[in-house]
């Protein structure tokens, strides 16, 4: 070993020249761009399976506590209904338009309301660990856990309602 050999010096034992050459460089980019949309798609992943197992917890809570569930549909429709207030007071709808759209705050309301909150649970807890796996993510894990429960208090409510069902129906 020559004093000028990388090894001799503790250096590294592929010279850099060969990072020089454009392929190579090339190369190292490409991969470095293949793992950061990687993770990034992978993040998205997660962060869809979190906001759906989320919406599958809300749904539940509202099963659980239907007084909640009033409670928040009064307040979206009271967001709407000022909103559709303000843009009235403004003159950029005129009345028909206000009381047409008004309507269909109050159709919206009274079909939440009367929605299976439950169903809802079941079908988000689904969404989250069918659509969103790989990658195995705690909320994929948790919302594969909660799901065949959800699924039996849907059924519960089905048959308490004498609703017939087969469980293909259900998926």
């Amino acid at each position: 070993m020559t004093p000028e050999d990388p090894q001799a010096l503790g250096g590294p034992a592929v010279p850099a020249e060969r990072f020089r050459k454009p392929w190579v460089r090339n190369l190292l980019w490409t991969a470095g761009t293949v793992l950061v949309l990687y993770a990034m798609v992978a993040a998205d992943v997660v962060l869809r399976a979190r906001e759906a197992y989320r919406e599958g917890e809300k749904y539940m809570r509202w099963h659980e506590h239907p007084d909640q569930k009033e409670s928040e549909l009064r307040k979206e429709f009271e967001r709407g209904k000022s909103a559709l207030d303000r843009k009235l007071a403004a003159g950029k709808i005129p009345k028909e338009r206000y009381d047409r759209e008004l309507e269909i705050l109050k159709f919206d309301l009274d079909r939440r309301r009367e929605e299976s909150a439950v169903k809802y649970a079941y079908v988000w807890y689904q969404t989250a660990y069918e659509l969103f796996s790989p990658p195995e993510s705690r909320w994929v894990k948790l919302s594969r856990a909660k799901a065949p429960a959800a699924k039996e208090k849907w059924k519960e409510e089905l048959r308490s309602q004498n609703i017939r069902f087969e469980d293909y129906m259900l998926e």
